[in-house]
């Protein structure tokens, strides 16, 4: 028989589903971004927490750790305001915006590596390497400029013809 109090009827309150939804949001947010900024490839810091959370978030509603279906909804739309919310801020606030999109840090400048930049974001002179080898470039000193992005990748900008005889271009490629 079922039981469709317990299916519809929140067992907690909602408020505080929203408090611990917003809490753990938070919290994973600012860890992944001040953290693991690298490793999360080239998707968003914003997006890879919400598909987790709401996988999450989800399951037990579905699998009933939550005495109702309500309570897994209402995790699920705070988790997923929040992430609007936020990326909506950084759009119209530029201040916020730092937070939420973190701006890309000099690697390499006019050939030389910047062992201070490196190490604030713990890349090793043989992954900064492997990453130019796969951009074709076989030295540093082919290099005009080299950032790491917001999102983890390398942006690479070759000297000119005169400087190294290579093209000038600009490539990407994931760390």
């Amino acid at each position: 028989m079922i039981d469709w109090q317990e299916i519809f009827i929140p067992s907690h309150s909602v408020l505080e589903t929203v408090v611990r939804g917003t809490m753990i949001y938070i919290m994973l947010f600012l860890i992944l971004r001040f953290l693991l900024k690298r490793q999360t490839g080239v998707i968003g810091v914003a997006d890879l927490l919400v598909i987790v959370l709401i996988a999450d978030a989800s399951q037990n509603a579905m699998a009933s750790e939550y005495k109702s279906v309500t309570e897994g909804i209402v995790l699920v739309l705070t988790i997923v305001f929040w992430n609007y919310a936020i990326d909506w801020l950084g759009f119209h606030f530029p201040a916020f915006q730092r937070l939420t999109r973190p701006p890309p840090l000099l690697l390499i400048e006019n050939g030389k590596m910047l062992p201070r930049n490196m190490r604030q974001e713990m890349i090793t002179t043989e992954e900064l390497n492997s990453q130019l080898r796969e951009q074709g470039i076989e030295h540093c000193s082919e290099v005009k400029r080299a950032y790491i992005e917001g999102d983890g990748t390398i942006s690479v900008i070759r000297k000119d013809k005169e400087d190294v005889g290579g093209k000038t271009e600009s490539m990407k490629g994931a760390l």
